[in-house]
């Protein structure tokens, strides 16, 4: 009993930081479009190095 209650509540977890990630992609990516019409490219290349971290996440969640 006690490894299925710590079971759903790891699986609450993972689906709450999942729901954070995709919440962070869709900021970076506004933040991105930003840069882009800027042209701004120190931020574009800060923003994609933000945005692979968050991919690399996701798919670790298996979330993407």
């Amino acid at each position: 009993m006690k490894q299925l209650v710590n079971s759903n509540r790891k699986k609450t977890i993972e689906n709450e930081r999942a729901a954070v990630l995709r919440l962070e992609m869709d900021y970076e990516l506004a933040t991105l479009f930003e840069a882009m019409g800027e042209q701004n490219d120190a931020k574009k290349k800060d923003c994609k190095q933000k945005l692979e971290k968050i991919r690399t996440e996701l798919i670790r969640l298996k979330a993407l």
